[in-house]
């Protein structure tokens, strides 16, 4: 073999290991600290409220040196190497991204951030102008930014982005001629961040030249890519197929349909789905959607209206929904065997919620300000048309019901942003604050009248630099005839550290836990182990099994996630380690004293932030100790949804979910 044979093949080994070599080669990333942007540079772009071709305007760059990562001494001779020769330059262009164009910032939170539309306060809004970044290749912390190859290049021809107008009129909470809020802006920016169809946005307020009264405002979004393929092929006569649009012509609804096939099941051949979602309709912020099911054990039709407290400062909130659900209902009894209950029901619930500002301070960004009183009301009826036989002793979750509750409570929050918790480097808002409601009502039974009673305390904080800790507590049950009946206690703890950096990446451990009793459960309640990932805030041990049931449960999740500096096409790489233990009992055992079940493996993620797909997970697992498992070593390729924080918004008065 020739030198100039060798000089060709040595970059496609370097393609073929190259995950391995920058896993292990690679330099740390840097941390910066967030800073606010400087603006030297100007980009022209054109839009202008609803009409983007209509005007011009000069925008500052957003070339933000501090969120810029260096590259690493091994990357750039890979590179270099790579680009010799025009096949392996272009291999290259279409497989990887440089790590410091990454989008990663510090994710270590020294202090509450200052909010940077305050200098500005009292100002009056002049024009606000609508920047609309590409999918791929772009940040909105660096706009000149362009896509790195064809790949991406592609993408953005393909995509429509979300129309300016629809943005104007329906996902920002201030017009032109308000007098700027700087609250109001920071709760846009995270809204706007926290809606499914953007990837990220950021608002920027700019004085007008010559005036000391005006400001312009300019958002700055950009989309997920919104068209999802689904389905799966089990054989030539079992498969599905379908897709998912969460941004239908760049005017954000939201449309998902999807058909099954299996030629073999004897009861039903052919199962269909769709929902249709139309979001924040005007400056209503109301979200409309219809629901159709046709599945073998399921089949509903529903439709419903809500509006959610979306900031601190929305005054009110409520929903409607009706539906009429026929289920085939899995039941395992206490003997373990397994019974297929078929229930059809004609299910209502409307509820409406009113918050109040109950403290003033001069400076509204501190707790008092952000403080609020909720009150809110509910009803929800459940009317049986197909069930087995209730009596007082047997199947007394069927009964029919008309709940009404009402609840009082406390809510202070504000969000502080950080990065690689959940997510894989987009900018993620931390809630930070607490909540404490009281709820109360009645509930007209047809097995008689019951009163319901319960409350419950959520808080979250960042620990100094010690990391994150979340923590909540819930009691709750109806009182019938004096005595309680369907009672519960659940107290929850979850914590992540801060972001360490390591010569691999950045990496972060996670700890969850969860106590669950409950109180004269009826004979055919249970809670589970069950849980069929292992992902973060997971439920269960990360297995499937009957065996793993009781009426009382205790779960401790532990996770380390290492964020690697590998990045395949867009996709970055997680790996992760865990370890799941478990216990569950029914009433006439200790829970203590019962086996302690484990979980323990290992894996990696990944995941586009720019795409609307699941983070994907490969994981190995071993279960040392499973009731009727014989195969202690578990292998699993799956999708895992994208997490997100619990808030410490009221809304409607519930009943404490068992479960």
């Amino acid at each position: 073999m020739n030198r100039r044979c060798l000089n060709l093949l040595l970059p496609l080994l370097y393609c073929l290991l190259v995950g391995r070599m920058v896993l292990m080669g690679a330099e740390t990333f840097a941390q910066q600290p967030q800073a606010q942007p400087q603006l030297p540079d100007s980009v022209r772009y054109v839009s202008k409220k609803a009409n983007d071709s209509l005007a011009t305007k000069v925008l500052p760059t957003l070339n933000d040196s501090a969120f810029i990562q260096r590259d690493s001494v091994f990357y750039n001779r890979l590179k270099t190497k790579m680009y010799k020769h025009r096949m392996t330059r272009q291999l290259y262009d279409l497989i990887f991204q440089d790590v410091y164009n990454s989008r990663v910032r510090t994710g270590e939170v020294n202090q509450l951030e200052v909010n940077p539309f305050k200098q500005y306060e009292g100002r009056i809004i002049g024009d606000i102008y609508i920047r609309r970044l590409g999918v791929f290749g772009q940040s909105v912390y660096d706009t000149l930014r362009k896509p790195g190859n064809w790949v991406e290049r592609t993408g953005n021809r393909l995509h429509t982005n979300t129309r300016a107008n629809i943005i104007r009129r329906s996902y920002l909470l201030f017009r032109e001629g308000d007098a700027l809020n700087p609250t109001v802006l920071r709760d846009n920016e995270r809204l706007l961040r926290t809606t499914p169809i953007f990837h990220d946005a950021r608002i920027l307020v700019l004085p007008r030249a010559g005036s000391r009264q005006f400001v312009d405002v300019y958002v700055i979004t950009q989309d997920v890519w919104s068209l999802l393929p689904t389905g799966g092929v089990g054989s030539l006569n079992q498969f599905s197929l379908g897709f998912e649009q969460r941004n239908f012509r760049g005017v954000g609804h939201q449309l998902f349909a999807q058909v099954a096939y299996s030629g073999d099941d004897p009861r039903q051949v052919m199962e269909y789905q769709g929902r249709y979602t139309v979001p924040f309709i005007g400056k209503t912020f109301l979200t409309a959607q219809a629901e159709f099911l046709y599945l073998r054990d399921l089949k509903q039709a529903a439709l419903r209206l809500y509006r959610p407290f979306l900031t601190p400062d929305t005054k009110y909130a409520g929903a409607i929904e009706i539906n009429r659900t026929q289920v085939n209902q899995r039941l395992v009894t206490r003997n373990d065997s397994v019974l297929l209950v078929p229930f059809t029901y004609n299910y209502s619930d409307i509820w409406v919620g009113r918050s109040f500002r109950i403290f003033y301070s001069a400076n509204d960004d501190e707790a008092r300000g952000r403080s609020r009183l909720v009150i809110a009301l509910r009803n929800t009826i459940y009317d049986f048309s197909q069930r087995p036989t209730v009596t007082p002793d047997t199947n007394q979750l069927y009964q029919d019901s008309r709940t009404t509750l009402f609840s009082i409570g406390y809510s202070r929050r504000k969000y502080v942003r950080d990065v690689l918790i959940y997510g894989f480097g987009r900018t993620e808002d931390v809630p930070v604050g607490e909540a404490i409601a009281i709820i109360t009502g009645f509930d007209n039974a047809e097995l008689g009248p019951r009163k319901y009673a319960g409350i419950n305390f959520s808080q979250g904080k960042y620990l100094a630099k010690s990391g994150y800790l979340y923590s909540l507590a819930n009691i709750g049950g109806y009182i019938r005839n004096q005595r309680i009946e369907q009672g519960m206690l659940s107290l929850e703890a979850n914590y992540f550290s801060p972001l360490m950096s390591s010569k691999w990446g950045n990496m972060r451990h996670f700890f969850n836990s969860r106590f669950t009793m409950g109180i004269d459960r009826f004979d055919n309640e249970y809670i589970t182990l069950n849980s069929s990932t292992s992902g973060l805030n997971t439920d269960g041990i990360g297995i499937n099994n009957d065996a793993l049931r009781g009426t009382n449960r205790f779960l401790f999740n532990y996770q380390n996630i290492l964020f690697s500096k590998l990045n395949f096409i867009g996709f970055r790489v997680a790996f992760i380690t865990f370890a799941n233990l478990g216990l569950v009992s029914f009433p006439d055992r200790s829970l203590f004293k019962g086996p302690l079940y484990q979980g323990y493996g290992i894996g990696f993620r990944l995941r586009n932030e720019n795409l609307t797909f699941n983070s994907f997970q490969v994981r190995i697992a071993y279960y040392p100790n499973i009731p009727n498992n014989t195969i202690p070593f578990r292998f699993a390729f799956e999708g895992i949804p994208v997490l997100r924080f619990r808030d410490f918004d009221l809304s409607a008065p519930q009943i404490i979910p068992y479960r």
